[in-house]
């Protein structure tokens, strides 16, 4: 055997003494390691029903160790009573066995765990609401400072904001809201039929799309495309120290990254949600015609008279609330990435997440406060 390779050698004693003596020789280094990994592992098996007490382990005739050959030697010595060593190999091997062999004592029940955890989730959420509430009157004060200073606003950051959020999302929402026309109007039409009243659907497919899920789908899609690409955007500037840069050159953040994202998504969704209302009512007016044989031509002119006009700026009007706290929420989780890439994934998750409950609670709040109007 060269002295280059790994040796593990088992002399077992002579008559009736007890125990052994293991000698061990050669270069304990990976490359060693992985050519006589196998042969290594049928030795060390052969080991383990022994009582380590009565092992004498000869590592003295090491000629070299790396920390692979310390973490195997450190699992293998386990609490041998009897070890001769180099010293210049002692410091490794120890350090090995303490701090990759420690075993963590079996943790009992903790009573109170579910109370910390919901500690330290109210003190998270309290610090969502700090943070949120220190960005929102920071972009309150960048708006009037801009408003004074006009000359000063990002039009170009908000321009392709405007472009990126609104025209780049309508072939996905336009279809969405087809296909969402074409589902709620036969799904409407099947009940109707039983009962004679065919031009219901009329109504319910009408306030149904330019008041509810007009803004609605079109909010929900912003939140999962142009809010995570803006978190990511942001969350990749923390990453790579942009934004820092930009604070040391005396370069708002807000005003110049956060402002025109907010009102770029505030100015499109609401013409994202149109258009999502005109394919979904395309759609039933499809459907309409297959199922109960209302023409086009009546469709559209009945339903003027089935969605009173105050439905529609009642959508339109959430659109904008909606934009506005899709993108504010994505800013938001944007600026809480630390510079690492695992918090870039998560804030992104985060976000999406967050931006999709804030427009269902908002819609909810919309839904009660405006009950009676239309």
């Amino acid at each position: 055997m060269s002295a280059a390779q790994a040796v593990l050698e088992i002399e077992e004693p002579s008559g009736a003494e007890p125990g052994a003596t293991i000698r061990v020789s050669g270069d304990w280094t990976f490359g060693a390691l992985a050519a006589r990994r196998y042969q290594l592992a049928r030795i060390a098996a052969t080991l383990q029903p022994r009582p380590a007490q009565g092992l004498r382990w000869d590592l003295t005739g090491i000629t070299a160790l790396d920390d692979a050959g310390a973490v195997w030697l450190a699992r293998a010595l386990r609490a041998a009573e009897q070890i001769d060593v180099s010293p210049q190999y002692r410091t490794m091997l120890t350090q090995a066995s303490e701090g990759l062999l420690v075993e963590r004592p079996a943790q009992g029940v903790d009573p109170l765990a579910g109370v910390v955890r919901i500690g330290l989730v109210a003190i998270d959420f309290w610090l969502h609401v700090r943070d949120a509430t220190a960005l929102l009157g920071q972009l309150l004060l960048d708006f009037l400072r801009l408003v004074r200073r006009w000359r000063e606003f990002p039009l170009l950051e908000l321009s392709a904001n405007v472009y990126r959020a609104g025209v780049s999302a309508l072939p996905v929402t336009m279809l969405v809201g087809f296909l969402i026309g074409v589902v709620l109007t036969y799904l409407s039409a099947l009940q109707l039929k039983r009962y004679g009243a065919d031009l219901l659907v009329i109504n319910i497919v009408g306030i149904g799309v330019v008041r509810e899920l007009g803004p609605l789908l079109a909010s929900i899609i912003a939140a999962g495309r142009s809010g995570s690409a803006m978190t990511a955007q942001l969350g990749v500037m923390r990453v790579t120290e942009e934004i820092e840069a930009l604070s040391v050159m005396g370069v708002s953040v807000t005003a110049r990254l956060v402002l025109p994202k907010v009102l770029g998504l505030a100015i499109a969704l609401p013409m994202v949600s149109f258009c999502t209302d005109v394919a979904a009512l395309a759609g039933g007016v499809l459907i309409a015609k297959l199922t109960l044989g209302i023409t086009p031509a009546a469709f559209l002119e009945a339903l003027p008279r089935a969605v009173e006009v105050v439905n529609f700026w009642i959508g339109i009007g959430k659109s904008v609330a909606f934009g506005i706290a899709v993108a504010f929420v994505a800013c938001h989780y944007g600026l809480r990435v630390l510079p690492n890439t695992d918090s870039l994934a998560a804030g992104v998750t985060q976000s999406v997440v967050a931006s999709i409950t804030v427009v269902i609670l908002l819609d909810s709040m919309f839904a009660i406060l405006l009950r009676d109007v239309g």
